[in-house]
């Protein structure tokens, strides 16, 4: 088969990642004898600095005539001044608006490599895999109206959802469900919040439709807290828009870094792939940057886009087979006497490349 995918690297560390997890994925798809085409566009940032845009309508063009978008990172420091509107993370927003997916899926999963990186117990976080399912489309991030008067000191936002939006990414939820654990919790806060009281109601009806989906309903500070003490007990776990763009941040202690986690965005014209990570302008160019997020993102392209399961599974496996034999990005370290062997970005992608030829090559 031929995989064509537009890459739009971004800001900070975003290209540096996005090479490796490119390199990984055109080595996997030729070792099963099929085609990555590849096309390189501009988003956020080095947009606004090249194009006067964080989304030029070149990338939107590119981006709807893909199979799929591998997305590194937007942001820096510079463009902070600039009103929202107009800042690298608006590019974001809107490339995900123009492509249409509402459902992002977040796996935050634990290494038990990784538990000495965790603030919490070995013991809490053993075993931890939670699939986030976030409606990525409504909400406060994109309700209207919305302002903020620097004259008057007044700012405001609208959260906002309709029925429809809400079936859409639950359905998405439960069938995910029924492939895992069968066990779904959906978060909001319907004690306080009307826009609430419609998620879970509606939540609550499509459940129906899903008998062997074990449901529970948690107010979104009552999981901040589950998910430390008791992460193990969650397998997928659905919410709107802010609600899960903080769990899923959160859960990065889970994993130990979140330099660790991939994410996909689903359910509309062309799917969007993305490392949960930031731009990390501190550390852009000094080549050690952990580019194990966007290498997994890469993973769930070819699972979620292409279809190859094997070969997702073999770079996920390939990403645990690293840690297993003692290599760590800088991130995955604490203190000098550490015992490990740290490695580079470049040096990260060429031994999960390695691995990954001599797994599908044994599973031959």
């Amino acid at each position: 088969m031929k995989l064509k995918v537009l890459v739009v690297a971004g800001d900070g560390i975003g290209p540096e990642v996005t090479n490796e997890a490119v390199a990984v994925m055109q080595d996997v798809m030729a070792l099963g004898g099929h085609t990555l085409e590849l096309d390189s566009k501009r988003i956020g940032g080095i947009a606004i600095t090249t194009d006067g845009t964080p989304l030029p309508q070149e990338t939107i063009d590119a981006a709807l005539a893909s199979d799929a978008v591998l997305l590194g990172a937007v942001g820096g420091n510079e463009f902070n001044a600039l009103p929202p509107s107009e800042r690298p993370e608006a590019g974001l927003l809107k490339i995900r608006s123009v492509l249409g997916g509402f459902a992002n899926l977040r796996p935050a999963f634990a290494f038990k490599e990784l538990a000495v990186n965790s603030p919490l117990r070995p013991e809490i976080i053993d075993g931890a895999d939670i699939m986030f399912v976030r409606e990525l489309l409504g909400g406060a991030y994109f309700g209207k109206p919305r302002e903020y008067n620097k004259e008057t000191g007044v700012a405001f936002n609208t959260m906002i959802y309709t029925r429809p939006e809400v079936e859409r990414v639950a359905h998405v939820a439960f069938k995910l469900a029924q492939t895992r654990r069968k066990k779904l919790c959906s978060v909001d806060k319907a004690n306080v919040l009307e826009v609430s009281q419609l998620w879970r109601a509606v939540v609550i009806e499509v459940a129906k439709q899903y008998p062997d989906v074990a449901v529970e309903h948690q107010y979104v500070d009552a999981m901040a807290m589950h998910l430390m003490n008791r992460p193990r007990d969650f397998d997928v776990v659905l919410t709107e828009n802010l609600f899960g763009d903080i769990l899923s941040d959160e859960s990065g202690v889970i994993t130990g870094s979140l330099g660790m986690l991939p994410s996909a965005t689903v359910g509309g014209k062309i799917n969007l792939y993305e490392p949960i990570h930031g731009s990390a302008p501190d550390i852009a160019g000094k080549g050690i940057a952990n580019p194990m997020g966007a290498i997994l993102t890469g993973a769930l392209v070819l699972r979620h886009t292409a279809g190859l399961e094997k070969e997702a599974a073999a770079i996920e496996a390939a990403a645990r087979k690293l840690l297993e034999q003692g290599y760590r990005t800088p991130d995955l370290v604490r203190g000098k006497d550490h015992g490990y062997t740290v490695l580079k970005t470049q040096e990260v992608g060429a031994k999960i490349r390695e691995i990954v030829k001599q797994l599908l090559a044994s599973s031959c």
